[in-house]
């Protein structure tokens, strides 16, 4: 395979690392309220083009049998909200006994408490071939529940409240989920021979999108270097993550896997990407109400890690991709 045949293979990963380098070298770009202005352009117009780009590839019969597929939806949340927050909780308890920064310990348990992410894991099913209709409704209705269901596991792993804007986060997810999934299942009623026959590359803008926001998050990292952290505490935290995210994904491929159990192959690939990744959306509100300001930068850096650590992991996922999608 010649050179450009591999960097055209192998893109993604490469834009990765441009835009994790170029977010070094200029975070002021992509920070909140510079140039770039990510509290609109990302939070508002990226995630609104990834739904409405969904919208438009998606047939609605498969959006209707993903509806449906309940024994899925329900594995997928309960995971997420239950399995995951309570995992973290018990190893926690151990951790407790060391001598790991005990607030990022409580970063760590604040993300276990997040819902599935908004647009992550749609993406990254969908590079892969997986069941994107199963991953946008998991996505978009533990979006929803999160705003419920988070605050309650913060008070019960936590100790301590906190308040969530209802109002402008759903109405958030409404307009950037629910509203350009619906313009797009619209505009592929009129254009459906067009799209079928043309083939646009739908999963290629969805990525590029995600790049967009691994850019921009960077960006906020980068801009705020003076977080004070004891870096033995930092080092340990970041490969108890990674063991984290490792254990649960292979722990949901073998359970989804095993015989008897239901799932497709392409099942599969969106309960692996939807159980075990963590939304931010609702962490900044939650972080945001904290008591202190440096035990929440510190929690909040915890779970700025975890989630940009996920997109590193599933895009090494997508090198596997083959020219065959996972199918049955």
């Amino acid at each position: 395979m010649g050179l450009l045949a591999r960097v055209r293979k192998e893109w993604f990963i490469i834009g990765i690392v441009l835009v994790i380098l170029s977010a070094k070298l200029q975070p002021s770009v992509g920070v909140r309220g510079g140039p770039l202005k990510p509290e609109i352009t990302i939070a508002y117009v990226a995630v609104s083009l990834i739904f409405f780009n969904s919208g438009l590839s998606l047939k609605t019969e498969e959006l209707t049998s993903a509806l449906l597929h309940v024994r899925l939806h329900l594995f997928v949340q309960s995971f997420t909200l239950i399995f995951f927050p309570l995992v973290i909780w018990l190893l926690l308890k151990v951790l407790a006994l060391t001598a790991i920064d005990q607030w990022l310990l409580r970063g760590l348990q604040t993300v276990s408490c997040m819902p599935p992410p908004v647009s992550s894991a749609v993406i990254l099913t969908k590079a892969v071939g997986g069941n994107e209709a199963a991953a946008i409704f998991n996505s978009a209705f533990g979006s929803f529940l999160g705003i419920i269901v988070t605050p309650v596991l913060l008070l019960l792993f936590l100790g301590s409240s906190s308040s969530v804007p209802f109002s402008s986060i759903f109405s958030q997810l409404f307009m950037t989920v629910v509203v350009p999934l619906i313009l797009g299942q619209v505009c592929r009623s009129f254009l459906r021979e067009y799209l079928e026959r043309r083939k646009l590359p739908f999963g290629t803008v969805s990525s590029a999108v995600l790049l967009m926001i691994i850019y921009t998050t960077f960006c906020d990292t980068f801009s705020n270097p003076n977080i004070e952290l004891d870096p033995t505490s930092l080092l340990i935290v970041v490969l108890i993550i990674f063991s984290i995210q490792l254990s649960f994904m292979l722990l949901t491929f073998a359970f989804s896997t095993r015989s008897g159990s239901g799932f497709s192959p392409a099942d599969t690939v969106a309960i692996m990407f939807c159980s075990t990744h963590k939304s931010l959306t609702l962490g900044g509100e939650t972080v945001d109400s904290s008591a202190h300001l440096t035990r929440r930068r510190r929690a909040f850096w915890c779970t700025s890690v975890h989630k940009r650590k996920n997109t590193v992991v599933c895009a090494l996922l997508q090198t596997t991709e083959t020219s065959a999608p996972w199918t049955e």
